[in-house]
């Protein structure tokens, strides 16, 4: 029995799990991440004050529809709830790309940026305070969607002062917690924690998406069993294709020149400038929808609206623009988070160099032809991943539902995100000379 789980593996995991819990500054961070993120599926629950929770059912459906259905996955069931954490942390990933573009334009947040850590705090209070400005808009237009499609009994109380203000606050305050949330367990517990409860918001959606499609598939006439082992098969290949697009790399050499020290002699060795061709990670594609969702917001929530009609998930405008936009995006966060002038002048301090290259500029603009050949094609097999889901609905007669996790957002994040939460743990476990997650190879995060 004994062999049997160690060819399974299973007696390595689970000496792994022992290993996580021996080591007491991973053990808080894990409990603590696990704590809050209790928190917020707790608060997914919680109706706003002056609804009645038991008439929400014509609001639950129409709201798992078109793009209010990919804002209600991405905030784990809140937005159909009607509840506190309705509007989840979208606002304040528009903000952030609102920011971010403004620091390319704008020169004194160009300097801000360049000033370290006291810079970041100052951009983040900028983003903040837009957070703010959306969220004004957002909330009431939430409210109007509610009054559009429940019932008048739904509405306990009446009238701006007893229900329109004091909702509309308690949507402003529950993004805002969600924030506090996010950035706690960026601080205290394991990965980013903004991503991380997004990814938790959809997994929640997960088991109710699988269990419609295997219903779906036995009780009509669509293929049957057969055809859901299919998907599900499709379903790991596009799986294993994202976690390839997440941890595969460009090597450059780098040589470094000898120096004796005493009687020391350092350097002399070979190292290699590890290029990440999707270098933007999982980024771009929630900039992309949460730009996509900028229709609905000035339908006012309502998925009948013509401009929430023409940009509809799965339709064929929505899919041209989304997967431009994800093209673009990536481009642009990689310029953010790579910056060849930087890495070559730390090079060139440390007396490295890529052999055949001049130090220096002739160095930097190397490694910017070489970010730039290895961007687009990244960037479009991105694009494709994003657009997956379409295919699935479109031609695998799939689920609406569950298409959305056959790539795109959902994928992309879900892939993400647990890699560099496990590349986390494997430093953790590194640095305490624990053997690692993985046997042979090391986890290949997108921090790295």
């Amino acid at each position: 029995m004994n062999k049997i789980l160690d060819f399974l593996g299973i007696n390595r995991f689970v000496q792994t799990i022992r290993n996580i819990f021996r080591i007491e500054e991973l053990r808080n961070r894990i409990i603590y991440t696990i704590l809050l993120i209790l928190v917020f599926r707790c608060g997914s629950f919680i109706v706003i004050p002056g609804i009645d929770p038991t008439l929400l059912s014509s609001f639950s459906k129409t709201s798992r529809e078109g793009l209010m259905g990919m804002l209600d996955l991405f905030s784990g069931g809140a937005f159909s709830n009607a509840s506190i954490f309705a509007l989840g942390v979208m606002p304040y990933i528009s903000a952030s790309i609102v920011i971010q573009l403004a620091t390319i334009m704008i020169p004194s947040l160009q300097r801000l940026q360049r000033e370290g850590e006291s810079g970041r705090r100052k951009i983040n209070q900028y983003t903040r305070g837009l957070t703010l400005l959306i969220l004004a808009v957002q909330a009431p237009a939430y409210l109007i969607s509610l009054h559009s499609e429940l019932v008048s009994e739904a509405f306990l109380v009446t009238g701006f002062w007893a229900y329109t203000l004091p909702a509309a606050v308690c949507l402003v305050s529950g993004t805002m917690f969600v924030m506090w949330l996010g950035e706690r367990i960026t601080d205290r517990g394991l990965g980013n924690g903004i991503s991380l409860l997004i990814m938790i918001g959809i997994i929640a959606r997960l088991p109710h998406a699988l269990a419609a499609e295997f219903i779906t598939r036995f009780t009509e006439t669509t293929g049957g069993p057969l055809l859901f082992i299919v998907e599900i098969l499709f379903l790991m290949f596009v799986f294993m294709a994202s976690i390839a697009l997440v941890q595969a790399t460009r090597r450059i050499p780098v040589q470094y020149a000898k120096r004796v020290v005493g009687n020391k002699q350092y350097g002399g060795v070979r190292q290699y400038i590890p290029l990440k061709i999707n270098a933007a990670g999982v980024m771009p594609i929630i900039f992309a929808q949460a730009l996509m969702f900028v229709p609905l917001l000035f339908s006012g929530f309502d998925n009948t609206s013509p401009l929430a009609t023409a940009f509809r998930p799965y339709g064929f405008w929505y899919t041209v623009v989304f997967a431009t936009l994800v093209i673009v995006f990536t481009y642009f966060y990689t310029a953010i988070t790579v910056n060849p002038t930087m890495m070559a002048d730390e090079m060139k301090k440390n007396g490295g160099f890529i052999p055949g290259v001049k130090p220096g500029k002739k160095t930097a603009e190397y490694i910017d032809t070489i970010m730039s050949r290895i961007t687009l094609p990244g960037s479009i097999f991105l694009a494709i991943i994003a657009i997956l889901p379409t295919f699935a609905y479109r031609f695998l007669n799939v689920d609406e539902q569950f298409a959305q996790f056959y790539g795109g957002t959902s994928l992309l994040i879900l892939v993400g995100v647990v890699l560099d939460t496990l590349q986390q743990i494997e430093s953790h476990l590194l640095l305490r000379h624990y053997d690692g997650l993985m046997k042979t190879g090391r986890l290949k995060g997108r921090t790295q």
